[in-house]
């Protein structure tokens, strides 16, 4: 600050220095000073001269100061004064304190140009603003942000080829949008307007970098259309995205962002009046809807958006504001503009807005009060427009809405009641007023486009000119009116309306060259000569005698095509033909109206022309120049080649209908064949089941007549067949009975056989009982196993019998009761099964002991025989030793008595007896 006195305040008797010696002295100190608050308190300095002495701080001191912001980051204060230095000399917004001649002594004229360049000479300051960006601190970001504006502002495309190759350049802006600081978030808005202008590559990264989410969050936040201006630039940042840019229009729609707008359109009915700022923001958000379905989008995105828009009932809300009270002009004519739009093309939205009602007592259509006010010379000229763009959209692609509109016209149809759409627009057409009498024409020739009944029906109206006077045809006076002359805007719009209602209908063509005055008038008009505002009429009038020359079917022998190609060339010339006709097609007001089909024109007299009218030209203006051309011969071949070309589609749509008869009795007879299909296949499924069930009732039926043989007896049969109840029992359960019994009957034999078995055979004869148990009792445990598995197959049965037809039900009961019966006696045989099974224990214990005995007595047996051994050996010793001394004794000399033989023999006899016993 001692500086700053220094340079700003001493020696005030002496001479001022000047302001590029003050700047120069200033940028001198931010490059030398060390400390940083000399340094800081020098850009404060500048700062405050940079709007005075612009030029001055940008010439001499944006290097520096660019300096400052890279060495000098960790001081918040000091980066917010030379943000803001920068941002006075590159803004053009003009200053209160700023030297405007300096200005303009600029040579360009344009200083904030000029320093823009210099800054964007290196492209890493717009990085180094970026960065800053980032700052929290709200005296560094805010600067920032104004910086980044005013370059953009200056130099908008050189600014956007930077930060697209700057990584999350675009990512570090769209930032702002979510912060805190309002300020902050309304200057960010307005930089993200000027970064998108004209550019879709940004436009499609900021929009995936969640911009309409973040965009609707804050005008939802701000209260919609009761928002202030932050609303507004939110709404040009949305229009900014999605204008021109169908692939983030695409987005927008899958995203489910549509429904979001809904609301926006939710306004009350109010005596006090709108706010400027509020009829703003809905009129931008009616031009954001526009921007969704405008017809020059891709088709298909226009149909989905419209779609959209009747889903989530944004239709609805625009037509509740079409229809509601204390709506601001300028509001009701863009909302007619946008719902006209919404329905164009679409023929479910065609017939809601079809549907809607006045609320007016008794209620009205909405489209006949529309069509009131159209025909009004009190309304203003962009209502009255907008009302017929609005008529036009409802009848685009609209055949069942034409339909409609005609038939008011037709007088079976005509209820004095009530004020009918036709009879408006046959007001319109034939009053007083030449705008109201355009609007009704194209009004009429669009209920006709596309439509060749339409344009037959058409025919049929009279209308009553006068009392006492017959009815003339639309088509006679029609006519009438255009030879009477009047305004330029009158005639135009009903040669409009002939020239659409002739083309394509040889029927009209022929009424309309019945009335013999009609070729006259329209050759008079084609070679009169009238001022510049008349050959507008005139290539008109030749584009009416082409269209009657080329979809002339001959049925008039005074004007057959032939006789009006020989007046032309003799009234008119081909050439002078030819070149009236090129006039519609040249006509400047004819291009204008060729570019969209909403109307458009500066002031009513110069609308002229329609834009479905313009295609109509362009479609047929090369055929009547073709049949105009062709000669008599060519014209006869044609002829003859029409003919055979209409007798063979005579013959052909002959065939067509037989042909169609046929299919319809192919597909009569294939219905019978497909229901005598189903009719045999039930029948067949029938008889399968119906014979299962015989055999079922045959096998019972064997099975029981093989029972009744085997017990020879009738009564035993029919105790069977009753049960232990009294009720019928199966042969499977009587078979397993008997089975049952003969098993107890063995069982009881082998138990006497086992107590009368004697002691000598009781180790061989129990193990023989034991074994014969066993394997009883194998046989017992299949036999009830297979019970159980004929009681489970006898169950399904008795389902599947249930299941079948009514006839089977006393066989169900009879079933019923077996079964309840076989489950007791499946019981009694489990009883049964569990005595068998103590029996078994109990026998089993009883072959332990005498196993116990045999193994006891084979040890006893086995010592007696070792025993035995032992003393046959000792004998048979000492028979041998005997031996030895009887033959000693006879070598001797002695003799041996009997009785040593009887003990021979006594000794051989005991052996014997112990080798038996043995």
């Amino acid at each position: 600050m001692n500086f700053l006195r220094g340079v700003m305040g001493a020696q005030a008797t002496g001479p001022q220095p000047s302001g590029a010696e003050t700047v120069q002295k200033l940028c001198d100190r931010v490059s030398s000073s060390t400390l940083l608050d000399d340094r800081r308190d020098a850009v404060r300095a500048l700062k405050a001269l940079s709007k005075k002495y612009r030029v001055e701080v940008g010439t001499q001191g944006m290097q520096y100061l660019l300096g400052v912001l890279e060495t000098d980051r960790s001081d918040t204060e000091i980066i917010g004064f030379a943000l803001d230095t920068l941002n006075n000399i590159i803004s053009n917004d003009v200053q209160e304190d700023e030297d405007q001649n300096v200005q303009k002594s600029s040579p360009e004229h344009d200083i904030g140009g000029h320093f823009t360049d210099m800054f964007l000479e290196q492209q890493d300051n717009v990085s180094l603003i970026l960065s800053l960006m980032e700052e929290f601190d709200f005296h560094v970001r805010w600067p920032a942000v104004k910086l980044m504006t005013a370059l953009l502002r200056n130099r908008g495309p050189q600014v956007q080829q930077i930060t697209l190759v700057i990584p999350t350049g675009l990512s570090r802006m769209m930032d702002l949008l979510a912060d805190s600081r309002e300020v902050i978030r309304n200057d960010g808005l307005l930089l993200l307007q000027q970064l998108n202008k004209g550019n879709a590559a940004i436009q499609k990264i900021v929009a995936f970098e969640n911009a309409f989410e973040r965009l609707l969050d804050v005008i939802a936040e701000e209260g919609y259309t009761d928002g202030g201006i932050v609303v507004e630039d939110c709404l040009l940042l949305l229009q900014s995205l999605l204008e021109h840019n169908s692939s983030n229009q695409n987005f927008f729609k899958e995203g489910s962002y549509i429904p979001r707008m809904t609301p926006w359109f939710e306004v009350a009915e109010e005596s006090i009046g709108w706010s400027a700022q509020k009829v703003t923001n809905l009129h931008l958000m009616l031009q954001l809807v526009q921007i969704l379905v405008s017809p020059t989008n891709p088709p298909g995105a226009t149909a989905s958006c419209q779609r959209a828009m009747m889903h989530c009932e944004l239709l609805q809300r625009l037509c509740a504001i079409l229809m509601a009270t204390g709506v601001p002009a300028d509001i009701l004519t863009e909302t007619i503009n946008t719902v006209s739009e919404v329905i164009r093309g679409c023929q479910a939205n065609q017939e809601y807005f079809a549907s809607v009602n006045a609320p007016s007592t008794p209620p009205r259509p909405a489209i006949v009060v529309l069509l009131l006010s159209m025909v009004s010379e009190r309304q203003s000229f962009a209502l009255r427009c907008a009302i017929l763009y609005c008529l036009q959209s409802s009848l685009y692609r609209n055949e069942v809405g034409q339909a409609q509109i005609v038939a008011t016209l037709l007088p079976s149809t005509v209820d004095a009641s009530t004020v009918s759409a036709g009879q408006l627009l046959c007001g319109g057409l034939f009053s007083a007023d030449s705008l109201s009498n355009w609007c009704a024409a194209m009004a009429l020739s669009h209920c006709l486009l596309g439509s060749g009944s339409q344009r037959e029906q058409l025919l049929r109206v009279q209308l009553a000119t006068s009392m006492g006077q017959p009815p003339v045809s639309l088509l006679q006076q029609c006519t009438s009116i255009l030879a009477q002359g009047g305004k330029l805007q009158t005639r135009v719009g009903l040669l409009i309306l002939l020239c659409t209602w002739l083309t394509d209908c040889s029927i009209a063509v022929a009424h309309f060259l019945h009335n013999s005055s009609n070729i006259p008038f329209v050759m008079n008009q084609i070679t009169e000569h009238h001022g510049e505002d008349e050959h507008l009429v005139q290539g008109l009038c030749a584009l009416l005698l082409g269209i009657c020359i080329f979809y002339n079917d001959n049925s008039l022998e005074n004007y057959t095509r032939p006789k009006l190609k020989q007046l032309l060339e003799k009234r008119i010339g081909k050439e002078n033909f030819f070149e009236k006709l090129s006039i519609v097609s040249k006509h400047e007001l004819y291009s204008l109206a060729s570019r969209r089909p909403k109307p458009s024109a500066s002031t009513p007299s110069t609308l002229l022309f329609d834009y479905e009218f313009t295609r109509l030209v362009r479609e047929i203006e090369g055929l009547i120049v073709k049949a105009v051309q062709k000669s008599a011969a060519e014209e006869q071949k044609e002829e003859e080649v029409r003919k055979t070309m209409q007798q063979n589609d005579n013959i052909l749509a002959q065939y067509k209908d037989l042909i169609r008869v046929q299919d319809c009795q192919i597909s009569e007879l294939n219905e019978k064949v497909t229901s005598l299909s189903m009719q045999y296949e039930q029948a067949e499924i029938t008889i399968g089941q119906q014979s299962a069930h015989i055999e079922q009732l045959k096998d019972q039926y064997n099975l029981l007549k093989v029972q009744a043989g085997k017990d020879g007896l009738s009564g035993s049969l029919q105790a069977e067949m009753n049960g232990p109840f009294g009720q019928r029992e199966s042969p499977e359960l009587a078979r397993l009975r008997l089975e049952l019994e003969c098993a107890q009957r063995e069982n009881s034999e082998l138990e006497s056989r086992l107590a009368h078995r004697g002691d000598n055979q009781a180790n061989e004869g129990e193990e023989s009982g034991i074994s014969e148990v066993k394997k009883e009792i194998v046989r017992l445990r299949g036999t009830l196993e297979a019970q159980e598995a004929e009681l489970e197959t006898l169950r399904v049965q008795r389902d599947e019998s249930h299941q079948g037809s009514a006839d089977q039900s006393s066989l169900d009961k009879d079933l019923q009761s077996c079964l309840a019966a076989m489950k007791e006696e499946n019981e009694q045989l489990k009883s049964e099964k569990q005595k068998l099974s103590e029996e078994r224990a109990a026998l089993a214990g009883r072959l332990e002991k005498a196993q116990e005995e045999v193994e006891n007595r084979t040890s006893e047996a086995a010592e007696a025989r070792q025993e035995q051994d032992d003393l046959l050996v000792l004998l048979a010793d000492q028979d041998t030793k005997l031996q030895v001394l009887r033959s000693r004794l006879r070598m001797l000399g002695h003799s041996v008595d009997d009785e040593d033989d009887d003990d021979d023999l006594d000794v051989k006899a005991v052996d014997d007896s112990h080798e038996d016993k043995a």
